[in-house]
């Protein structure tokens, strides 16, 4: 049983486990007393005057104390950080790692004028913004109550926020850095034939249903820049 664990916990990719281990462990710290969240939190004061450097990235690791946000939070966290890593960004570990040293360096910016303390949340909602502009057709289901496509996630997510009674001003930063991000994600101008293989690869997919609280899976795509993917996709669309 424990061998068995151990081996799932392994075969999650590096970036996806990194991250959310060490969210888990944060929040372990904290309901242990170990730490206490005002050592962690985002502070530019403390940060500039006080040389507390960690502040920059602990204050991505605290989703509250265990409750429904913890779980909500984490859930999502591991969901569409995982599928990006396995999906979009497979085998571009690297790329991976730099949209999220990119989006945590931009939110922290932010971060000085939004007077928010904690910016894991934010990163949540980039994650889910990468996925749903990559996955434009993909219908969602949200927890049974709500159809419609990908690129209308991070708008829910907003909406539920509010009806929870919860500030949306982490969300709304979590989109600020969207003009970057699809800088990172845009697909280059290609030939009309390599547009039409992309074309037809998302069409298959349009009618994919995706439970927003399902299972993790992986999630197959096409990357034009990438020859050995385009020869996958054209054998796929010849069959």
């Amino acid at each position: 049983m424990a061998h068995s664990l151990t081996q799932e916990y392994f075969q999650i990719p590096v970036v996806t486990r990194a991250y959310t281990t060490a969210c888990v462990l944060t929040t372990a710290a904290v309901q242990l007393e170990v730490i206490t969240p005002f050592q962690i939190y985002f502070n530019p004061d403390l940060i500039i005057r006080k040389y507390q450097i960690w502040r920059l990235i602990t204050s991505f690791l605290f989703f509250g104390s265990l409750g429904f946000s913890f779980v909500f939070n984490i859930t999502f966290l591991y969901r569409y950080c995982r599928m990006l890593e396995e999906g979009c960004f497979r085998g571009r570990t690297a790329d991976f790692v730099f949209m999220f040293l990119f989006g945590g360096v931009v939110m922290n910016l932010f971060g000085l004028f939004a007077n928010v303390f904690f910016l894991g949340q934010a990163f949540i909602i980039m994650l889910v913004y990468v996925w749903s502009r990559r996955h434009p057709l993909i219908r969602m289901n949200f927890f049974g109550l709500l159809n419609f496509q990908a690129p209308f996630l991070p708008w829910v997510l907003m909406g539920f926020s509010l009806l929870l009674g919860n500030s949306i001003v982490v969300d709304l930063l979590g989109g600020l850095c969207l003009t970057g991000q699809r800088t990172l994600i845009t697909v280059p101008s290609m030939k009309s034939s390599r547009m039409e293989i992309w074309s037809r690869t998302i069409n298959n997919n349009k009618d994919q249903e995706i439970p927003v609280g399902g299972d993790t899976g992986q999630s197959e795509d096409v990357d034009l820049r990438n020859p050995e993917s385009l020869q996958r996709t054209v054998k796929t669309c010849k069959e």
